[in-house]
């Protein structure tokens, strides 16, 4: 099965919602007036012929000012946000208003739009020369940040690269157990500390163990205890500045992982973690579990951070590099 038809399948709840509410914004309120000569004939236009019917079988509806307003409150129902909202909503009525359309050319112009707000943003994770290449990950407890990791250090060994794991939640033994897990699974060093250790001295002994045995990347955990952003602050401070102290150059990348579900609280997150950590690069879990995801759109629309992957399950192909053209005609359920 192709990561899109996964992705299309899994994100049903949100492909489900929009194309649903598209079509009944069109279908609720058909048009009237009368067809133009070429759709009275029958003849199939361009997006007609893709989905091997005419347009003329399609109702249509003037886009006018109701229903551009109607298409603001749907996008935003689908968690784009309110300024993405509208900005979408402007640029897809830019040279069709007043005229009729119909839902299908309604998704299209959506994709369409939802991938060039994408396209600058969707970027692999970069891999350097240099090694090992410390990527710090970061992320609210339950976002799927570990099994993120074990994911990540899966597939960069499968790709030939030694990978060494540090489990940094130390307060959390279900994380780092799960880290073990897909360790072994993977053929991974994942190193662990005394649970409540000093994440900062786990860190410093994973990054030497990294030099001595010339690994390619190195994969560090953190807490995500957002009730007390002092201490996380702190924390990952404290780790940065250790292992400066083995490379003044590292993090090379800081990872955070984000929850689909959480909706709009993922912008906050984004605003919370840049000001803690120094972000450079976003992972977008769970996109199987929610009706929410348009924020993806308004993450991209807001902050114009790399995309470096999405999620939607617990496999380790179900995390998969970002596509903004395939994950735009899903989140509108159009087809491959």
């Amino acid at each position: 099965m192709s990561f899109f038809k996964k992705l299309k399948d899994r994100m049903f709840r949100s492909s489900d919602k929009i194309a649903g509410s598209l079509d009944a914004l069109v279908d609720g309120a058909p048009d009237t007036t009368p067809p133009t000569p070429a759709a009275e004939a029958g003849k199939p236009g361009l997006i007609g012929r893709i989905l091997g019917r005419s347009e003329a079988d399609e109702p249509r509806r003037v886009l006018d000012d109701a229903m551009l307003e109607s298409l603001e409150e749907l996008l935003i129902e689908a968690d784009m946000g309110v300024d993405t909202a509208m900005r979408v909503a402007a640029n897809i009525a830019e040279g069709r208003m007043d005229r009729r359309i119909s839902a299908t050319e309604l998704k299209v112009a959506l994709a369409d739009e939802v991938a060039r707000i994408m396209a600058p943003v969707a970027r692999p994770l970069p891999l350097y020369a240099k090694r090992p290449q410390v990527v710090l990950v970061v992320g609210v407890n339950g976002s799927g940040k570990t099994t993120t990791i074990g994911k990540l250090a899966a597939q960069f060994k499968a790709a030939g690269k030694s990978v060494v794991i540090a489990a940094g939640d130390t307060f959390r033994a279900a994380a780092v157990e799960q880290l073990q897990i897909w360790g072994t699974r993977a053929g991974v060093p994942v190193l662990t500390a005394p649970e409540g250790s000093d994440p900062a001295s786990l860190a410093f002994d994973a990054m030497t163990r990294a030099q001595e045995t010339g690994a390619d990347l190195l994969l560090i955990d953190t807490a995500g205890r957002l009730q007390n952003r002092a201490d996380l602050m702190e924390e990952l401070a404290k780790i940065v500045r250790v292992i400066r102290k083995k490379d003044e150059t590292a993090p090379h990348n800081t990872l955070l992982v984000l929850d689909a579900t959480t909706g709009q609280n993922a912008v906050a997150q984004v605003e919370i973690f840049r000001k803690i950590a120094d972000v450079s690069g976003l992972v977008m879990t769970k996109l199987d579990g929610t009706a929410k995801g348009g924020v993806l759109v308004s993450l991209a629309d807001k902050f114009g951070l790399p995309i470096h992957a999405i999620g939607v399950g617990e496999q380790i192909d179900d995390l998969q590099p970002f596509d903004p053209e395939d994950f735009a005609r899903a989140l509108v359920g159009l087809a491959e």
